[in-house]
């Protein structure tokens, strides 16, 4: 469960950052119908798709220096 909320508050400082994707998303969808815009939806994807796929590389990253170094904890402990 301490792996999940690092992932969650990762994701919310990635998205303050990333913030043009969701409102790409957002400008896309709340506009009227215009075939010129499409490259708002796309784009709005792809940097979406990024920050989620860069909070869970940092969450797995600082998830992964964690267990090792109760690992190697637990290794000085037992000597």
């Amino acid at each position: 469960m301490e792996t999940f909320w690092r992932y969650v508050r990762i994701q919310a400082f990635v998205f303050v950052c990333g913030i043009v994707g969701p409102i790409f998303l957002i400008g896309f969808f709340a506009s009227q119908p215009d075939p010129s815009l499409k490259w708002m939806y796309w784009w709005g994807l792809f940097i979406t798709a990024a920050d989620v796929l860069i909070a869970i590389a940092l969450a797995s990253a600082t998830d992964g220096r964690t267990s090792v170094d109760a690992r190697a904890n637990n290794a000085a402990d037992r000597d």
